[in-house]
């Protein structure tokens, strides 16, 4: 099972030295792939989670496919309907073959409403449209087989049924955001999944938490790899590790997360 981390690419923290240092850290961990958010407008519902600045996830992986060598590059997630269908194939071929390969397109229906507003795209058949833009952008990649070596991995996100649906019908693998164990394994064992690949999060505690709504990747170290031990048995593919926890002055001090890192990819390795 290899091992991601989602990357803050906003917040006041954040700039190209400090993106640079996250990815000198992901992939010096080890880490095999290493994902940014997305998205286009900050209209007031995103800025609460994830204000200016905000980095564009093609444009941010593009340059950090150049001051990269080996860590696979991703979207958790893309949000499909804010963009032309011909234009993300284009995008995400051209990433793909400029980074040799290393692109992982994670993508999702989206949920703010007023950014879907500001950029003329109807919320309430976000669902379809994602389904349209998925079709159309299969369908562009086929036309055009030979313009990239290898085929780009699409991970479908969203934690609802119709989400799921969605991966069982669309995607090369679910990806579920920020889920518990138990939730999780209800899902795999009762779907016919083409492949599992959650994003998780990642908060370090000193003391064990008990609690039976405790998400996937919290607590004490060792509750931490026992998760990531049980996602592997589950059939997990790839862990996405998402460090932030929704308080953008956290960008400003990425040393506790990149500790949160350290301890996990040295345990981890050790013990598979």
């Amino acid at each position: 099972m290899q091992l991601g981390v989602n990357v803050p690419n906003f917040g006041p923290g954040t700039d190209p030295g400090v993106l640079r240092e996250w990815a000198q850290v992901v992939e010096g961990l080890g880490f095999d792939l290493l994902m940014v958010s997305d998205h286009v407008a900050v209209t007031p519902d995103v800025a609460v989670r994830y204000p200016a600045p905000f980095y564009e996830p093609f444009t941010t992986l593009s340059w950090l496919a150049g001051i990269t060598n080996r860590v696979r590059l991703g979207t958790t997630v893309l949000v499909l309907p804010y963009r032309h269908p011909l234009l993300v194939a284009r995008m995400a071929t051209n990433l793909h073959q400029l980074s040799g390969g290393r692109l992982v397109l994670g993508v999702g229906v989206g949920w703010a409403r007023q950014e879907f507003e500001a950029l003329g795209v109807p919320f309430t058949t976000r669902g379809r449209l994602t389904d349209e833009n998925l079709v159309a952008l299969r369908k562009a990649w086929h036309e055009e087989a030979g313009e990239h070596t290898a085929p780009i991995p699409v991970w479908v996100g969203g934690n609802s049924e119709a989400g799921i649906r969605r991966a069982i019908r669309f995607g090369d693998a679910w990806h579920p955001l920020r889920g518990t164990l138990p939730w999780m394994r209800s899902v795999v064992t009762s779907h016919s999944l083409p492949a599992f690949a959650p994003r998780i999060a990642l908060r370090l505690t000193t003391a064990p938490i008990d609690d039976t709504e405790r998400l996937a990747g919290t607590g004490t170290l060792e509750q931490i790899l026992d998760d990531l031990d049980q996602l592997h048995r589950l059939g997990a593919d790839t862990v996405v590790l998402d460090p932030y926890h929704g308080d953008p002055e956290d960008t400003r001090r990425p040393h506790a997360a990149w500790q949160a890192l350290t301890a996990v990819a040295a345990h981890w390795r050790t013990a598979s």
